[in-house]
């Protein structure tokens, strides 16, 4: 297992299981259709958890574009790393999203809802106002990634441990990003990760969806750089404060 594979299988379950629950929630003739934003955030809550407990060990479960260049920021991660870990997790991302697919192929099917199945993939503003949309994510990773950070002993970069969302612990992760959502989603649908986003959204974009809407491209700069903007405001908050 090398940090690379960790990155690629820890975004992939983030993804499975985050996207999934949003399927389970908005598409036709599903067990959990109409069960709401509760389930929604929970959901992406727990898959945190499992994704950065799997990660751990091995690269540090960045899983978040935002995470690693927060992390460069602050000096506490290489920034030579930094595009080996990006490429791993939108590959992640885009495996995740397409097997949720796979899995909720017959609910697209007979889902009439073209915005639904978008949903499924990548985010949405709930009123679109760019910079509302763009503060939206920026404070929303600005709370994730000085979370992180503040609470996390950064000297630890100095051994042989990978910072990342795993040094805070899953389950505060987790706690943290079920919190982002129940706040703040409620504007953008809380990407908070560029690769989250933007990985999925490509894959909205080539899969063979009934009856699909557009991906948005006009939008899909708001989910990548509001993320990156508060990650790096994070970090330079946090060396302030240090």
């Amino acid at each position: 297992m090398t940090p690379f594979i960790s990155e690629i299988i820890g975004t992939a379950l983030l993804i499975l299981l985050g996207g999934g629950v949003v399927a389970n929630v908005v598409l036709s003739k599903t067990i959990g259709n109409n069960s709401g934003w509760i389930v929604i955030t929970t959901g992406w809550a727990l898959a945190v958890y499992v994704a950065v407990v799997f990660a751990s060990p091995y690269s540090g479960a960045h899983l978040n574009p935002a995470v690693s260049v927060g992390l460069a920021v602050s000096g506490a991660f290489p920034w030579a790393d930094v595009p080996f870990y990006v490429l791993a997790q939108m590959l992640g991302a885009m495996i995740g999203s397409g097997t949720v697919w796979l899995i909720y192929r017959p609910h697209f099917m007979v889902t009439d809802d073209g915005g639904a199945k978008k949903a499924v993939f990548c985010t949405a503003p709930a009123i679109k106002n760019l910079f509302s949309n763009f503060l939206s994510e920026a404070v929303g990773t600005f709370v994730l990634i000085f979370s992180v950070l503040y609470f996390t002993d950064a000297s630890i970069a100095d051994s042989e441990t990978v910072i990342g969302l795993g040094s805070l612990g899953a389950l505060p992760v987790a706690l943290v990003v079920w919190s982002i959502g129940l706040s703040l989603g409620g504007t953008t649908g809380y990407a908070i990760n560029p690769a989250r986003d933007l990985g999925p959204r490509i894959m909205h974009a080539i899969l063979p969806i009934k009856d699909k809407v557009s991906s948005d491209w006009a939008y899909s700069w708001i989910p990548v750089l509001g993320p990156i903007v508060g990650a790096c405001l994070a970090a330079i908050l946090m060396l302030a404060l240090s």
